[in-house]
């Protein structure tokens, strides 16, 4: 019965803008073992290499990818199909996936796509995405970022995707990470003293996370359960 039921959820990894799935990874992988340990981490560089200077330069090694690529203030943007193109297919190749966890621009790319999925713009071959993890994010259409084509309607109604949002109280899209809150049915929110950055977890960061994580698992052996043995 494939390990009678898988009992981790495997979460796609999107690292920020000029980084990589390497950085993510080393950063990501600061968190406490009792919470590493719950998940099935798969870390994914993103398809374009950084046209410009990375902010991480002299701290962490290159190579550097983008996401997705615009003008200088995110108005307009290209290759941002070919992005969702190049998820899907990898979902296809290494899934199933239960989840997006997303930093900087992975966690504003992260947050559109249950929307996007619904839409039946992307994804459209793989399994619903079923909780997100995000980081320093953002929301396409906000102050700070224009609005994809395809991501058109991905905020038109409330996302019922279940979610943890990190918000940095120093962080430079602090204002939209809260904006985004709007847009998610009970979102699980954690604040912290940081910066643009992936947080340490510890105290009631920790507990919430954990607690975030117990009850997804919860979730996902029901779903489990049901397909399983053809309950209705």
């Amino acid at each position: 019965m494939e390990n009678e039921i898988r009992k981790k959820p495997r979460i796609l990894c999107l690292h920020g803008f000029r980084t990589s799935a390497a950085i993510l990874k080393k950063l990501v992988e600061r968190w406490p073992g009792d919470v590493l340990e719950k998940l099935d981490l798969v870390f994914l560089d993103a398809p374009f290499p950084a046209r410009g200077k990375s902010d991480v330069e002299g701290i962490f090694d290159p190579p550097y990818y983008e996401w997705f690529q615009g003008n200088q203030d995110f108005t307009e943007y290209w290759n941002f199909e070919e992005c969702l193109t190049y998820i899907e297919n990898y979902m296809i190749e290494r899934g199933p996936f239960d989840a997006v966890l997303g930093f900087s621009q992975g966690a504003i790319l992260a947050a559109a796509l249950p929307g996007m999925q619904e839409d039946g713009v992307c994804l459209t071959k793989v399994p619903k995405i079923k909780f997100l993890i995000i980081i320093s994010g953002a929301k396409f259409g906000g102050t700070k970022f224009g609005l994809p084509k395809l991501a058109v309607s991905a905020f038109s109604s409330p996302v019922e995707c279940p979610s943890l949002h990190f918000i940095g109280e120093t962080d430079f899209l602090k204002e939209e990470g809260i904006a985004l809150l709007e847009s998610f049915v009970n979102p699980i929110i954690i604040h912290h003293s940081k910066g643009h950055t992936i947080p340490k977890l510890d105290g009631e960061s920790l507990e919430k996370t954990l607690g975030f994580i117990e009850t997804i698992q919860k979730e996902l052996r029901l779903r489990n359960q049901i397909m399983m043995y053809g309950l209705n």
